[in-house]
């Protein structure tokens, strides 16, 4: 083994250990209780590495929360399994580790934290909105129909992890993950099915 490739692992392990510490430290102290310096203490290293890897607070935190859903495309899921297909999808993103941390931590932060939310609301429209645009095609109302799908999923979505792991509620933390989907499905697939005309008295 080369110096270099040790530098480079060592440089790699460090950066991970300092994103580890970080992730933990923005999903119980949010962003504005969470310090370089208490990161740096933490991982047991000098503050000014932190900054010579990420370059800001700002930079750690856009790291920390960085999100890949793996979403694919469910061009196999028949339409009508689609919503419980896309349920257990999300379920599973959120209790992840590579995932569902950085979610929790977006969730918590974005209330009061314009980045925070910008950045979930960015995650969403990058990730979903194309899955929904292919697999639900915009109708005779054009092309915001796909878009208003992907939203109003979202919400379930969204409104599902803030009760289950900001709020707490303990009916919704009590479902394991197969409960959730099946509770989640077919809100998700009513979003789907359901059209955006208003509805006739």
């Amino acid at each position: 083994m080369t110096d270099s490739t040790s530098r480079a692992q060592q440089k790699a392990r460090t950066a991970g250990l300092i994103l580890e510490v970080a992730r933990h430290r923005f999903a119980s102290d949010g962003y504005d209780g969470t310090s370089i310096r208490a990161i740096a203490a933490e991982a047991g290293i000098d503050a000014a590495l932190v900054m010579r890897y990420f370059g800001s607070k700002d930079g750690l935190f856009s790291a920390a929360t960085e999100i890949d859903l793996e979403m694919s495309d469910f061009s196999d899921t028949p339409r009508q399994d689609l919503g419980a297909a896309l349920a257990q999808h999300f379920v599973e993103r959120w209790e992840a580790t590579d995932t569902g941390v950085p979610l929790r931590i977006l969730l918590t932060a974005a209330p009061k934290d314009t980045a925070a939310a910008e950045k979930m609301k960015t995650v969403f429209e990058q990730q979903l909105l194309p899955v929904i645009a292919h697999a639900v095609p915009g109708d005779s109302n054009g092309d915001a129909v796909p878009a208003k799908r992907a939203a109003l999923i979202a919400s379930h979505v969204l409104g599902f992890a803030f009760c289950r792991y900001v709020l707490k509620l303990p009916a919704i933390v009590a479902m394991d993950e197969a409960e959730a989907t099946t509770w989640l499905g077919p809100a998700i697939q009513r979003c789907l099915e359901g059209g955006i005309a208003p509805l006739r008295r």
